[in-house]
């Protein structure tokens, strides 16, 4: 840190004794910031976390020492804060030094008991929907009022025991004034608001899904978490345009990509921990969810070349904010910043490294690293073929602008390969393409497990060939064990081999690292499906379902399970759930055929071959007439499926739907055409 920086925060620290202490949760920084401001415009020195905190100090003891010695509190009082049990503790530890409390009441929700009792001497003075401008003039002469105010003696009820009281000269004065403003809707410039960002988030109004939440037992005893654990939010995007999500999703993606790779530190990967964005939700019940006792969290702001970010580690179980630092830096110097911020997380868990400190992406150029970032948000979207599109062009500018940036290289490989599968670019010039692009990026750092992955995707999908995909996987995983994607694609592999045992061991390990991701339990119940448990199956389809409520085949899916279980009017009900005309019209094919209802079933099946044929799989129809017992017309199906290179026959190899053809030779014969052992 520059010298400067130190002197400042030693003269703000030596300035608290005669500060005002600002109480707030979170979601209401934006009010903090204004009521600092202008407070500090009007003469009155604020104390105020996480700008206040000495770097390297223990968090909580710092808010103690500066409520100790402020004169007076203000509380901004709303919603979030009667939910957030460190306002709580904050306003008990100034009720019990007997600090005035001037509170800005912003909503009208109505306050918990235990928040109550210490604001129950309070007046109340409604200045709701005024302006601003009009607003600040009257919290600033109340506050004057109460820092200036001589001692009261109290005549009510200590709320809390109490120490020996100081003698009349050195007692603080009691609680005097209490202001309501409405700050509500305010537009906060420059960089004040992503200061403030702190870590109190409101009770969720939905629950967090039931497949993501242990089940708690009869002990009283709390869960305990992984000391070294800790989970990596999505930043907030303070830009003043709210046009920068990509940067502050990018940041906290780069962040859990290091730390991750740290020996003994478990991190929740990218779709676990981005599954609370935009939800509400405490930290508590985040990491319960994600079974981690730490959580990081901040906020990014960016005014042209100019980036600040606010970072805080949280002890979940406490609220405690055990680190805090805020970063004012260039764009170029956005990969330091990164490697101080996962430094800076390691030093506060108190872990010995083992070897050097994880570093950010192989490139020094800030203009391509943000297209790569820009890359990266469009890809995560990228079930939008406009978002695929964008995100291949991103990618083919950060490479033209340093053809040294080997994880750009290794996504545009991915992407490439992922335009074959949407059928927006042609077998052969995608493959090339992709196989080109990974090259590019092994030799420029050879091993990379992106790399690697996307490499595994090009055999696996586009050239079947499944010992290349393994070797890649491999490889992925020796440079990073705990990287849950290099976990996942080890398990599609062991899949498609037939080796469903393996498969369910690696996918129950991949979910440890990504509790919450929808994909996971889809396929740990299509594994499930395979080794012929299938109420386990339905178990996990409906886990990803309630992890994505409008994702597609899942009630399919769900409806195969229930039917391979017999129960074959609970199947029918689910398979009406389907969203997907072709898909559902596909499942009722094959549920009537099992009620008996063959006329039905015949006409659901002549309906998707006269009218839908060329919008699904051949595979599926293979299967349909498989299951069936229609085995000449199943393997006509198969044999297009294979010439259309249609890659659902991944999937064939011990799916129960075509459980009648294994006996016939004919399906000996297609598994050696796949490179499939019989």
């Amino acid at each position: 840190m520059p010298e400067g920086d130190v002197e400042e925060r030693t003269a703000a620290a030596a300035g608290a004794k005669r500060a005002v202490f600002i109480s707030y949760a979170s979601q209401d920084a934006a009010v903090a910031t204004t009521v600092v401001e202008a407070l500090e415009h009007g003469g009155i020195a604020c104390w105020i976390a996480p700008r206040d905190v000495t770097p390297g100090a223990f968090y909580a003891d710092e808010i103690v020492h500066a409520i100790d010695a402020a004169k007076a509190i203000v509380l901004v009082l709303s919603q979030y804060a009667a939910d957030s049990q460190h306002v709580l503790r904050e306003v008990e530890r100034a009720a019990s030094k007997r600090h005035p409390l001037v509170s800005l009441r912003i909503d009208h929700a109505p306050l918990p008991a235990g928040l109550e009792y210490f604001l129950n001497t309070s007046h109340w003075l409604d200045a709701s929907g005024a302006d601003i401008g009009r607003s600040m003039p009257k919290l600033i002469a109340a506050v004057r009022a109460a820092v200036q105010a001589p001692p009261v003696a109290s005549t009510e009820a200590s709320p809390a025991p109490r120490a020996p009281a100081p003698s009349p000269s050195a007692r603080p004065p009691k609680r005097t004034a209490i202001v309501l403003a409405s700050l509500m809707g305010l537009a906060i410039a420059g960089f004040a608001v992503d200061r403030l960002w702190v870590s109190s988030r409101r009770a969720a109004t939905t629950s967090v899904p039931t497949a993501a939440v242990p089940t708690p037992d009869s002990s009283p005893a709390e869960p305990t978490f992984p000391e070294k654990s800790v989970a990596v939010l999505p930043f907030v995007d303070m830009s003043e345009k709210k046009d920068h999500e990509y940067f502050s999703d990018g940041m906290a993606e780069e962040l859990i990509d290091m730390l991750t790779k740290i020996p003994d530190l478990r991190v929740p990967a990218r779709t676990s921990s981005f599954y609370f964005k935009g939800k509400q939700a405490t930290i508590a019940d985040i990491a319960k969810a994600l079974n981690v006792s730490y959580v990081l969290e901040g906020s990014v702001r960016t005014s042209g070349k100019t980036l600040r970010v606010t970072a805080q580690l949280i002890r979940a179980d406490n609220g405690y904010h055990i680190w805090s630092e805020t970063y004012d830096r260039q764009l170029d110097n956005v990969f330091e910043m990164q490697d101080e911020i996962a430094g800076a997380v390691v030093k506060a868990l108190k872990m010995s490294l083992l070897g050097s400190t994880p570093k950010s992406p192989t490139t020094q150029n800030a203009e391509a690293y943000t297209l790569y970032l820009q890359a990266r948000y469009f890809a995560d979207r990228s079930w939008d073929l406009d978002n695929q599109r964008k995100a291949v062009e991103l990618m083919q500018q950060a490479v033209r602008l340093d053809p040294g940036f080997a994880r750009a290289w290794a996504l545009l490989a991915a992407r490439y390969t992922k335009e074959v599968l949407d059928g927006t670019r042609s077998s052969v010039e995608g493959r090339d393409l992709a196989l080109l692009a990974a090259e590019k990026a092994d030799a420029i750092d050879p091993g990379l497990p992106e790399t690697q992955i996307a490499k595994a995707k090009i055999s696996y999908y586009l050239d079947w060939d499944w010992a290349a995909a393994g070797a890649e996987i491999k490889k992925a995983r020796k440079r990073d064990p705990a990287n849950a994607q290099a976990i996942f694609w080890e398990a599609n592999v062991a899949d498609v081999l037939g080796h469903s045992e393996d498969a369910l061991r690696l996918r129950q390990q991949a979910i440890a690292l990504d509790p919450l991701s929808p994909p996971e339990y889809f396929w740990l119940g299509r594994t499930y499906l395979k080794l012929g448990r299938p109420a386990d199956a339905e178990a996990n389809f409906r886990k990803s379902l309630d992890l994505n409520p409008n994702a597609p085949y899942l009630h399919w899916n769900i409806a195969l399970a229930l039917l391979l279980r017999g129960e074959q009017a609970a199947a029918l009900a689910e398979m009406q759930r389907e969203t997907l005309a072709g898909t559902r019209l596909m499942g009722l094919a094959l549920i009537y055929h099992a009620m008996g209802r063959g006329a039905e079933s015949d006409s659901a099946l002549r309906e998707i071959e006269n009218v839908a044929a060329n919008d699904l799989n051949p595979f599926w129809f293979a299967a349909v007439h498989a299951y069936r017992g229609e085995l000449d017309q199943a393997f006509s199906w198969l044999n297009r499926a294979y010439q259309e290179h249609d890659f659902y026959l991944i999937d064939m190899k011990r799916f129960p739907l075509l459980k009648n053809l294994e006996p016939d030779a004919r399906y000996k014969a297609f598994l050696r055409k796949m490179n499939l052992q019989e």
